[in-house]
């Protein structure tokens, strides 16, 4: 793909606009294949995304965009797309992303409007999107195995480690579906969560699925980007049930609901492992080892906390954390 084909195009759906002047800017990018660029006018600007059509989801993208905006959540409008390049234009949200704005003083202000948008978004009627299934949840998993711990540490797993990490899916499995099942962003985080004047708008959402009360909720508190005392997470994870259960009338015991969080937690951020480390190696985008740190010490910090994680919790020390210090992550892994 060209910019100047992106740019052409663009500007041809804005006929109004044709004459004057614009400018036009490259904008960061995200960790998947979309090249983003800011077409801007006196009146306004755009964004022009470049998503290649065999790589990205762009029909999904758009479907669930128009879904959001028609449920009352802020989500870009979509001006234009071409399926065939693997163009879309859409509306501009700024570069706010609520990431930086997370302090200690402000943490709780915007969690609690993320956990606004949040359930909002998860009362949304979208058509056709796919089940969290088992087939989906045993895919991601298979991410741990394949790219965080052959192709990064190098490490060739025996049949009696691949039983226990068989054993460990299905526990995780079985506690994700028996979760109430609503619409899940699948990535509700804070770089995935845009400011704009004051209100709180979802971007990056075309892997929207029907799946697991918890799992944005964990996206959202155990954050691979920015990580809190797990006691403000739990009263955070309280909050989210009670409003939850005023919303739905709903009842669900507080115990059984961290319980789920945090398995929820676990199959995440086991598969984010494999994620961020498929990234590195397959995408050259080195960048995202930097959080590795985190996202392991959450793997940790839940796998200590339950009897039925015992078993993946001794192997993971014994056997990983060595190879992950030798990779230079640093001893707190």
């Amino acid at each position: 793909m060209s910019f100047e084909a992106l740019l052409n195009w663009s500007r041809e759906q804005l006929p109004e606009l044709i004459d004057q002047p614009y400018q036009w800017l490259s904008v960061s990018g995200d960790a998947s294949f979309r090249v983003y660029y800011r077409l801007s006018y006196a009146s306004g600007s755009y964004i022009a995304v470049s998503a290649p059509p065999e790589k990205e989801k762009n029909h999904e993208f758009v479907a669930i965009a128009q879904g959001l905006v028609e449920a009352g959540v802020k989500a870009p409008a979509i001006i234009a797309a071409d399926f065939e390049q693997g163009f879309l234009l859409q509306q501009d949200f700024g570069d706010q992303l609520l990431l930086p704005l997370l302090s200690a003083e402000s943490a709780d202000h915007w969690y609690t409007a993320s956990m606004d948008l949040m359930w909002s978004l998860s009362r949304s009627h979208i058509d056709n999107l796919p089940l969290y299934s088992d087939a989906l949840l045993a895919q991601e998993f298979q991410l741990f195995a394949d790219w965080f711990v052959d192709a990064q540490l190098g490490y060739r797993l025996a049949g009696d480690e691949q039983a226990m990490l068989d054993r460990l899916e299905r526990k995780l499995n079985d506690s994700a579906l028996s979760q109430p099942q609503v619409v899940v962003h699948r990535d509700f985080h804070a770089r995935n969560i845009m400011a704009i004047d004051g209100e709180l708008a979802v971007i990056d959402f075309q892997d929207a699925v029907i799946g697991p009360v918890t799992y944005d909720l964990v996206s959202l508190l155990k954050d691979c980007y920015i990580r809190w005392p797990r006691a403000q997470v739990i009263t955070w994870v309280e909050q989210y049930r009670l409003q939850y259960q005023q919303q739905t009338g709903q009842t669900f015991d507080t115990g059984v609901w961290l319980k789920w969080f945090d398995l929820m937690g676990m199959q995440r951020h086991i598969k984010v492992l494999g994620i961020f480390c498929r990234l590195n190696i397959r995408d050259n985008k080195q960048a995202y080892l930097a959080d590795l740190p985190r996202v392991i010490e959450y793997v940790q910090e839940v796998s200590g906390l339950y009897d039925e994680l015992a078993e993946f919790s001794g192997w993971f020390e014994r056997t990983m954390v060595p190879l992950i210090v030798a990779q230079g992550w640093g001893d707190a892994a």
